[in-house]
């Protein structure tokens, strides 16, 4: 890993950390965007926050944190820099995948403590052929964010005997190689940029496969977050970030917009009250339909409905937050468009991130109304 900075804050848990860190993102923002990548200095606030220890197990020095805290952390932090966000919501998941690996594997990877920033490919891209003692892997994995400062990869492969299965495989920096290919519209600063493998050995002890993580079920790991299937709270993940977006947009109208509709009397006209308090409550929506997933997965026992819940909700709080940014983006006039306005950015970003796969709202209805219905 490129080594950042010495960050601005102590170690603590992400709620406390967030605001924080936001406004550490904050200030390297527009720089991220030029830079395609975050900030040194802001990888570091994110570990020093506890992003990626969060669902680390507890023996690995982790804290096998809870899903609330952390879509409350990474909304908190999307108000300073999307990217960032993005960046802290998918360290922390990935983290929580490593706990599948086999108690060799996990020793091995937080190896050195548990402040170990993991990047993921969950698509299997690349192939494994089984060698004895593991597997021989090869493959190239696009959109892998925050990958230039990755200690650790978790790449997805199909195996290729004795019958096609996807699986994990856990790869350490100096194994893999990144080519700079992230150029998107939106979400520039979180660096996904494409990393490949070629013919390295992987070990028993550092693959597992995607139906053990599919299942949530992590060997003798007791904590909840542990022990819940993936659909459940993939999409927590994603949207979150989007969220944190909605908000930033928000406090980006009010601050530049809602002062050029306001009378002497320090009232908005009706229009801009009704921009306002419509974007504000599709916001404020979204915080509950994630707040009340995370809830779900925090419980423990999750069931097949939970799960089709899960995915709907999370795509439906994505819909709302990105239609809250539109709202706001389309009543603020031509100065909303200048590259200097963060407004401009907010709506860049909650649209790519959004557009995420995983928050399609069509195919998340669908699954929800089929299981509904088999009940």
């Amino acid at each position: 890993m490129a080594t950042p900075h010495p960050s601005r804050i102590a170690s603590t848990t992400v709620v406390a950390a967030a605001d924080d860190v936001a406004k550490v993102a904050a200030e390297h923002a527009r720089a991220a965007e030029h830079d395609r990548r975050l900030a040194p200095d802001v990888v570091r606030c994110l570990l020093d926050a506890g992003f990626a220890r969060h669902f680390v197990p507890r023996r690995h020095g982790g804290d096998a944190g809870t899903f609330e805290e952390i879509v409350r952390a990474v909304a908190t932090v999307g108000e300073g820099c999307t990217s960032a966000a993005w960046a802290a919501s998918l360290t922390a998941s990935l983290g929580r995948m490593a706990a599948y690996l086999p108690e060799a594997g996990q020793r091995r990877v937080w190896a050195d403590g548990p402040d170990t920033l993991i990047v993921g490919a969950l698509m299997p891209f690349g192939r494994a052929r089984r060698q004895e003692g593991g597997w021989r892997i090869d493959g190239g994995w696009p959109y892998v964010s925050a990958v230039d400062y990755a200690d650790w990869a978790l790449v997805c492969a199909m195996t290729t005997e004795p019958r096609p299965v996807a699986r994990f495989f856990a790869v350490p920096r100096g194994e893999f190689r990144t080519e700079d290919t992230w150029s998107s519209v939106g979400m520039r600063g979180t660096g996904s940029n494409t990393l490949s493998v070629d013919g390295v050995f992987v070990p028993d002890e550092l693959t597992f496969t995607r139906e053990t993580v599919a299942t949530g079920f992590a060997g003798e790991d007791e904590a909840p977050c542990h022990r819940v299937p993936l659909k459940a709270v993939n999409g927590l993940c994603f949207a979150a970030p989007v969220l944190g977006a909605a908000r930033a947009a928000l406090a980006a109208w009010r601050e530049t917009t809602a002062p050029r509709h306001t009378s002497e009397s320090g009232g908005l006209d009706e229009a801009a009250a009704l921009v306002l308090g419509r974007a504000s409550a599709e916001a404020d929506t979204a915080a509950l339909l994630l707040g009340a997933t995370a809830r779900t997965a925090d419980g423990g026992r999750v069931s097949a409905l939970d799960v089709a819940r899960s995915s709907r909700d999370c795509a439906l709080a994505a819909e709302l937050a990105t239609a809250a940014v539109d709202r706001l983006f389309a009543s603020a006039g031509t100065r909303a468009h200048q590259d200097s306005a963060p407004l401009q950015r907010h709506w860049r970003d909650a649209h790519t991130a959004a557009g995420h796969v995983v928050l399609g709202f069509a195919p998340a209805a669908e699954a929800y109304a089929r299981e509904l219905q088999g009940h």
